[in-house]
Order: structure tokens, then C-alpha cells, then sequence
């Protein structure tokens, strides 16, 4: 089997997933979720059930198997005794580096994957298995969908502000900066060059802030769910014909989930305050970084 550790946000446990499901899919093997990361971690919790996904959870006697090196011990063991290895290729998959590692697609036998493995090029040869798997099992809040309704009416685009753990968080903070002003009015002159008449639809977990702050926006809505989940605003941002992303992978993947042929996406170039951190594997080849 295929295990993969989750933890993060929803963007990133969906990546994580993606990745998963690939090496599944090239392997013929089963694929397995390990969420018991969630059960010290505060901040997020496991979030994939909102999908049509196809894996089962990891039993903790098989996370333990694969994680903590025990079949190490068990194959040493029976090699000595019964003269064979009695599970056979288990690897513990460590993500290397930030950018693609073309090689975790090519892994055989049963491996335990752990990193965040953050780019399309990992799963876009299954891209339609991924997007039948990622749709919503539970039917939109009332809300939500009013604004589908004029998101698919007009010449929509998303614009997506993070701030919360990126300002307030000291951990998140050290590592991520925040799209300042100038970037979303350059993402935007942009739009106003290719987009005729286009709306924009404000997505921010600080809409207070964004409201002061956004007043250079004409022809704008401010998408505001009370009690609604936060991946109805993704999928909200998914059914925008064109997207502003901000440095996260909740937004990227509301971008990525847009399946209009002809969106134009912005992202930014610096993701993270490490500018050693090589992303160029993080925004596919059409979408625009500015």
C-alpha cells in the first residue's frame, strides 16, 4: 500500500493527497491517509472529508509498520528464520526539497510518503482522477449558493487576501509573507487589460482589513459565509472564470480546480521570506506571476 502523512490546511492536505493518489495510481496499489499528525497539531484538522475522495484511513498498527522503521526489523528477522523477507520494497519516502522530485513517481512497492509535495507536476497526468475527486459530497449552504449564482453570471474573478496566521502567528509569519497592496492593484490592471467588465469577488479571512484597504476596487463584492465551511469559499473561487491567488495553497487550489479553459491566474513570485526556497515547480507554466 501507499501511505501518505497529512497535515496542514486544506490546500495542503490536498496536495499531499494528490500526490498520494498519483503514486497509487502508478503503483496499482492501494492508498492509505495517516491523520494521526492531527491529533498534536492545534491549528488544523483533518479536512478532506468534505470530498468525494477514495482512500481509507491507516490503522495505527500500519502506520507504525511503515513510519517507525518496524518492518526494517521484521524482514532482518525473517530473512534469519524463514529465509525470506516477508514484506517486501517498504520505503519511508522523505520529501527532499520544495520543488519536484520527478523520482517519487517512479517508487515501487509499499512506501509511507511525508512532506507537503507542493506541485501540479506530480499528479497532472491523473489530473482528471483528481478533479472528480476533489467535488463536494455535501450540497452548498444557501449563501454560497447566492454567490455562485452571480459568479457564474458575470465575468468573475476571485481575489483571494490571506493574512490571520500569516500576521498573527509567529511561526506561520517567520515563514510566509503577505501580498501587500501593490500587488493585487498590479494582479488587477492586469485583469482590467485582458478582462472586459470583469467582477471581482473578495475572499479573506480578515475582511475588516480588506474592506479598508481594497477601496481602489470598482465593480467588487465582498464574499462574506457566516458559519459556512471554509471550502465553499474555495469552491466558490473555483467557479470564478479567472483568479487573483495569494501566496497559499488554499487559493491555489481554487485556481487550479477552475476548469475554464481560457482563466487567466495571478500568483505571486515570492511564496516565502526564505528566497532560497525553490518554487518554480509551485505555479503551472500558464498562470502569471507577478
Amino acid at each position: 500500500m501507499i501511505i501518505v502523512n497529512l497535515i496542514g490546511g486544506l490546500g495542503n492536505q490536498m496536495f499531499q493527497y494528490a500526490c498520494g493518489r498519483a503514486v497509487a495510481e502508478h503503483t496499482g496499489q492501494k492508498l492509505k491517509l495517516d491523520i494521526t499528525g492531527f491529533k498534536d497539531y492545534k491549528l488544523r484538522k483533518y479536512s478532506l472529508d468534505c470530498f468525494n475522495i477514495s482512500a481509507e484511513f491507516a490503522t495505527e498498527k500500519e502506520i507504525k509498520l511503515y513510519k517507525e522503521g518496524r518492518l526494517w526489523f521484521i524482514n532482518y528477522f525473517s530473512k534469519k528464520i524463514l529465509k525470506r523477507e516477508l514484506i517486501k520494497n517498504k520505503r519511508f519516502i522523505k520529501e527532499k526539497h520544495f520543488h519536484f522530485d520527478p523520482s517519487i513517481l517512479n517508487l515501487k512497492g509499499n512506501c509511507y510518503l511525508f512532506g507537503y509535495w507542493q506541485s501540479e507536476k506530480y499528479f497532472i497526468d491523473i489530473k482528471d482522477i483528481i478533479l472528480k475527486e476533489f467535488t463536494l459530497k455535501r450540497p452548498l449552504s444557501q449563501s454560497a449558493k447566492e454567490y455562485e449564482n452571480i459568479i457564474l453570471s458575470s465575468q468573475s474573478v476571485s481575489i483571494h487576501v490571506r493574512r490571520g496566521d500569516y500576521v498573527n502567528n509567529p511561526i506561520t509569519n517567520s515563514c510566509h509573507c503577505v501580498c501587500d497592496i501593490s500587488y493585487y492593484e498590479k494582479a488587477v490592471d492586469i485583469i482590467y487589460k485582458k478582462v472586459e467588465n470583469p467582477k471581482f469577488f473578495i475572499f479573506s479571512d480578515d475582511l475588516s482589513w480588506v474592506k479598508e484597504n481594497f477601496k481602489f476596487l470598482k465593480n467588487s463584492l465582498f464574499v462574506e459565509l457566516k458559519n459556512a465551511p471554509d471550502y465553499e469559499e474555495m469552491f466558490l473561487m473555483s467557479r470564478c472564470k479567472h483568479n487573483i491567488i495569494a501566496n497559499s495553497s488554499f487559493s491555489w487550489w481554487g485556481a487550479w480546480l477552475n476548469q475554464n479553459p481560457n482563466k487567466i491566474v495571478i500568483a505571486p513570485k515570492e511564496w516565502f521570506k526564505d528566497n532560497s526556497i525553490n518554487t518554480n515547480d509551485l505555479i503551472p507554466l500558464s498562470w502569471i506571476r507577478i
